[in-house]
């Protein structure tokens, strides 16, 4: 994957990932041709920005990737569901916010502007997986039904966090803290006090307790805040006409690889 780290235009996870494993964060420095306020890599064909715009930025994002076949991009509802990617043969988007493969040269991408992406894979380079994890999806254990899918033993799953909102900025009320604290009473050092009815929440360590508690214990990435960082789109920054960006894993046929 002919990508450079200093390269404003990516975000290349740093995990100990196997050969063989690739994955990929897009910014909205990519080459893109969207217009404000959706300037300029908006991957988003649901956030309102022109479709056409939208599929040539796809376009220059499978040729930047160097992707034999392109994303397999989801309806994103913030549930549970978990797609599993077999073939390119049917390129609709299903209803789903997660999704694994086995099968080599299939990216998988999660699309987010202030959730939590989360890329997965196996210590044998065998699967990986993607997941939507924003605080609804989060909570009811998308993340849990993504390594279950991808049928390994989680001691052996290997997670990477993408870019999400930080813990400054991500300011929740009640609902959001029941949400994890009901099932969870631990989860209560994840969420800090602001003001009567309200906690900041820490996305990004509420999935590294959650993948803790199914016995992920490698995790990397995280530090991220969407909202404070030009390089994403944010929606609660941004409001609703706000762009996506993606997190995509594949693995890499190994006919096709550098």
């Amino acid at each position: 994957m002919p990508l450079c780290r200093d390269d404003p235009a990516w975000v290349v996870p740093g995990w100990p990932a196997p050969p063989g494993v690739c994955a990929a964060v897009s910014t909205r420095q990519g080459p893109g041709v969207s217009v404000a306020p959706f300037d300029r890599f908006n991957l988003g064909m649901r956030s309102g920005d022109d479709p056409a715009a939208v599929a040539a930025n796809r376009a220059a994002l499978q040729a930047a990737l160097d992707l034999p076949h392109p994303p397999h991009w989801l309806q994103q509802v913030h549930g549970t569901g978990v797609c599993v990617v077999r073939d390119a043969a049917g390129r609709e988007e299903p209803i789903a916010d997660a999704a694994i493969t086995r099968e080599c040269s299939q990216p998988l991408a999660i699309l987010t502007a202030d959730c939590l992406p989360v890329l997965l894979c196996d210590a044998a380079g065998s699967v990986v997986g993607a997941a939507h994890a924003g605080w609804r999806g989060l909570a009811a254990g998308v993340i849990e039904r993504t390594v279950a899918a991808m049928a390994v033993d989680p001691a052996r799953v290997r997670a990477w966090l993408g870019p999400c909102i930080g813990l400054p900025s991500y300011e929740v009320g009640e609902e959001v803290r029941a949400a994890f604290v009901d099932t969870d009473p631990g989860a209560a050092s994840r969420l800090v006090p602001t003001r009567p009815g309200h906690w900041r929440c820490d996305l990004a360590a509420l999935a590294r307790r959650r993948l803790a508690t199914i016995g992920v214990t490698q995790v990397a990435g995280g530090g991220f805040d969407t909202f404070t960082d030009a390089r994403f789109y944010s929606y609660r920054r941004d409001g609703v006409r706000s762009g996506r960006f993606a997190s995509l894993i594949w693995l890499e046929d190994a006919a096709h690889a550098r």
